[in-house]
């Protein structure tokens, strides 16, 4: 062949059996960031599953939900404990009221009086 023709077929060559692809403007470097951006966009849609070192350790983690639900149920029981001490001591002040009263006490007082001294002796 002639020399022109084995330049055609050396460049014609080069084209088409390059191991690593060129982008248009021939660098490996842009066409591999060009991808890496591609790659990107497709993935966003979808998620990675989870690893097999990853689940290990997710599965030796405390349940988070777990200690969420009884710092809550213990923060219930305090807020249930003083209610209860808030009713006790509105009872104390309206028997103290009742007590300190200089005059007579209706029925309806008097019959309030003995219950809230029951109860505050009882409990």
């Amino acid at each position: 062949m002639t020399r022109s023709g084995v330049t055609c077929l050396r460049s014609a060559r080069n084209e088409g059996s390059s191991k690593r692809r060129n982008c248009e403007d021939g660098s490996y470097s842009a066409c591999r960031q060009a991808n890496e951006i591609d790659s990107a966009v497709a993935d966003e849609g979808t998620t990675r599953p989870m690893g097999v070192k990853a689940a290990k350790a997710h599965g030796k983690k405390p349940m988070v939900e777990g200690n969420e639900l009884y710092e809550f149920q213990t923060m219930w029981r305090i807020k249930q404990h003083d209610l209860a001490l808030k009713e006790k001591l509105s009872k104390m002040k309206l028997l103290d009221s009742l007590i300190a009263k200089q005059e007579l006490l209706a029925d309806y007082e008097e019959a309030l009086k003995k219950k809230l001294i029951n109860e505050l002796l009882c409990n």
